[in-house]
Parts: C-alpha cells; structure tokens; sequence
C-alpha cells in the first residue's frame, strides 16, 4: 500500500491511497469464494454453483464487495500508519478499480487539530466556602412558606404585597395587541388573571396603578413596553389594559412551627430545619463543583491557541442553536423575536460551539496522557441509571443508544467527568473566606 498525504487546511487532509494489483485480485479471489459457498442459482445445489457461473451472475455484487472490502481496510491503515486522527467520515473518491490493476482512492476528511498540550496540573482555582449561613435558610423557609400560603379575599383598598384577580383586555396604538403580536393571545385578553401586587411582576409600571383599588373598580392602566421586553414588535409602544377588579386578596404565609414541619413530612421542626440544611449545603457544594470546572476549562482555553474542524463547529453550532431556539420557545418567546435575533443567536451558538469542541479536544488529549478510560462496568451503570431516569426498560435504552452512537458518548462523558475530577484533584485552590454573596 502506498499512502501520500496533502495538507487542505489546518484540520482538513487529502490521504491518496493505492493498493497492489496483486492485493486486489487477492480480495477478488477471497469474495468469490464466500459468494460460490452461499449463493444458490436455479439447477444447482447451495455451495455447488460452478465458480465462472458465480462470477457471470453476481459480477456486479462481487465488484462492490470488493470494493468496500479493500477500501475501507485500507483507509484504516492509512490513518494508522500516518498517525492521522481522522473526527468526519471520510469524502471518499475512487479513481481507478478493477481485476489486475492497482486500487486507487482518495480520502478528503477533517482532522483533530494540531497542538502543545499545556501543563494541566496546578491550574489555579478559587473555592469559596461551602456554608449555609441563616439568610440561606430564611430564604429557604420563605419558598417553603410560601407554597403553603392561603390567600383570603380582604374588603379593602389594594396594597402593594395583595394578589389581585381580574379581567382585562390590552390594545396597543388602538388596536388588540394580538393585532401587532399574533402569539400575543395573553396579553390581548385574560379572565380570572392573578396579579401580584409588586414592582415589576407583571409589565413594568402596571400593577403599582392598582394600589387603591377596591373590588368591582375598574382601572385603565397605561404602560410603556421595556427595551427588553419579551415581544420585540411591541418594545418602546405605549399600551393600554382595561382592568376589572374582581378580588382582592391578601396572602398568609405560615408560621415556622410543628405543624408545618409535619406537613412536609418530617417528625419535627428540628428535624425539619436539618433537612433543610442538608438539601442547601447539598445544592451548595454541587455549585461550587460546576464553579471548579468552569475555571479549569477556562484556564485551559486559555492556555490552547488552535484551528478547529470547520464541519465538526458546523454540526455543533447547529446543536446549540436548536437548543436555545427550543428553550426560548418553551419560554413562551415567538417565532417572530427569535427571528428577529438570530444572527445574535448564531454567534452566540458559533462561540459557544467553538469552546465545547476545543475543551473536548484537550480534555480527550489529557485523558490519553494519563490513561483515564470508561470501563465496561462504569458504562454499563451509568446506562442502567440513565434508563432509570428516563422510564425506559435497559434493553430498549441499550438499542436506542446503538441505533445512534449513543454508548460512546455515554463513554465519552464518564471520560470527561473523570479528567474534571482529575484537574481538580491536582489544581491550585485558593480558598476564599467569605461565603458567595447570595443572589
């Protein structure tokens, strides 16, 4: 086999091979012969068909055996023997093929890109303490509180803090707003709508204008959509809610007592605040982990200056782009905003595209280096609970995951998660003395 190599572009390779006739008419002999023990022709026993009979009938299937045959042994060798490490199947051109005559194929294909791997041990860090602290835990039994809260209907003015229910209907520049925003049913017309009466909780300067109302007022409330408005079409315009006051009503959240420990299972209220703790000092330390390692593939990104393969980046920023697109919709954000902002959302997409793909290329580097692998047992559990998680019996997961590649990504992540857990083992900390500011 002869290999030659043409540099297209930093991670992008031309590999010309060129196989013997002699090996050729070898893997001709080899087809032949598997096709004369299977095949069965009319008048003939299976395995008894006369070899030139064989190679009259089936010339066509015996060429494209062959073919796939030699070059897709021959493409492996080729990358093995040039070191190459190929992260895009292959655009494959064939040349020259046939009885007697030499294999010649060509092999366009991306490459992993070429670079001096860092030092990656002592990467510096800053790990703020793991404490709870007591508005940690204020704020913690306010959200509890406040999914028990009852809320009763007041006889008296709106005060900031009140829920209110209402009816309204809202137009811009005359018209319904759904006039302007097709998707923007909810903020056209709603019966029955809970308001909070607090700054900001529904469109900026809306429901400070209730403060005062009775029930069965009514109140024209007059707004200026933000800058940042969710709907662009309506940013900047002035629009008008007519609004029907049907109920007041004042929320009361319960006392941090026995009672409603118990209602949320625990013995008592010690126990119960335990618990509380437990789950926060939990939350805490799995912030700081994801904290750790946002430093360390920083530091390495840092550290890596490298070109990237065009059509893996192309691949993946399409994945990124899908999931904000699927994200700002289960957000409620039209179709028209989205498109609106898409070229912000593609170079968004691009970027983040391009530092996934460059830390999966150094991390996949170190993990080579230090010899950290996914074992059959690690893969296989991982499946199990990943099939638990999702409802889904092992067997129909497993070939779920074979249909699409999917075991060697489950591989790959155990990989990565196990050279993250090594960086941080040998990484520099510095520990802060002060706990993160609360947000």
């Amino acid at each position: 086999m002869n290999v030659t190599v043409e540099n297209l572009a930093p991670c992008k390779k031309l590999v010309r091979v060129e196989v013997e006739a002699p090996v050729v008419d070898a893997e001709y002999d080899r087809i032949i012969t598997e096709f004369q023990q299977h095949v069965s022709l009319p008048g003939f026993r299976p395995g008894k068909v006369p070899r030139d009979r064989v190679i009259k009938t089936f010339a066509k299937q015996i060429d494209e055996e062959v073919k796939k045959k030699l070059i897709g042994q021959h493409y492996r060798k080729a990358l093995e023997e040039q070191k190459i490490h190929a992260v895009s199947n292959p655009d494959i051109e064939e040349l020259q093929f046939g009885r007697g005559q030499a294999l010649q194929f060509t092999a366009t294909l991306e490459t992993a890109p070429d670079f001096e791997l860092p030092e990656y041990k002592g990467l510096p860090v800053r790990v703020p303490p793991t404490v709870v602290t007591e508005s940690d835990m204020e704020r913690a039994l306010t959200v509890l509180r406040e999914q028990r809260a009852t809320y009763r209907d007041v006889e008296r003015p709106v005060q900031a803090g009140d829920f209110v229910v209402s009816n309204y209907t809202g137009t811009c520049e005359g018209k319904p707003i759904s006039d302007i925003v097709p998707t923007a049913r909810g903020l056209t017309a709603q019966q029955n709508y809970w308001v909070h009466v607090e700054k900001d909780a529904f469109i900026p300067g809306f429901t400070e204008q209730l403060v005062g109302a009775v029930k069965g007022d009514h109140r024209s409330v007059q707004v200026e959509f933000p800058a940042d408005f969710v709907e662009k079409a309506l940013t900047g315009k002035k629009g008008v809610f007519e609004v029907d006051i049907l109920q007041v009503k004042e929320r009361a959240l319960p006392e941090v007592d026995e009672e409603l420990a118990k209602a949320y299972g625990a013995e008592n209220l010690e126990k119960f605040r335990d618990g509380i703790r437990e789950d926060l000092l939990r939350e805490l330390k799995y912030k700081q982990r994801t904290n750790v390692r946002n430093q360390l593939l920083g530091a390495l990104l840092g550290r890596v200056t490298c070109e990237l393969p065009e059509a893996v980046v192309q691949v993946e920023t399409r994945n990124v782009v899908y999931d904000l697109v699927r994200q700002n919709q289960e957000r409620g954000v039209s179709r028209e905003t989205i498109d609106e902002k898409k070229e912000e959302i593609y170079s968004f997409a691009s970027n983040n595209a391009k530092d996934r793909i460059k830390s999966a290329f150094i991390l996949g580097r170190i993990a080579e280096k230090e010899g950290l692998k996914a074992s059959r047992e690690e893969t296989s559990q991982r499946i199990i609970a990943l099939a638990a998680q999702y409802q889904i019996k092992v067997d129909k997961f497993v070939r779920q995951l074979q249909e699409r590649n999917g075991i060697s990504e489950i591989e790959e992540q155990i990989i990565t998660s196990k050279v993250l857990d090594f960086l941080q083992l040998h990484a520099q900390v510095e520990e802060l003395n002060t706990p993160p500011t609360p947000a």
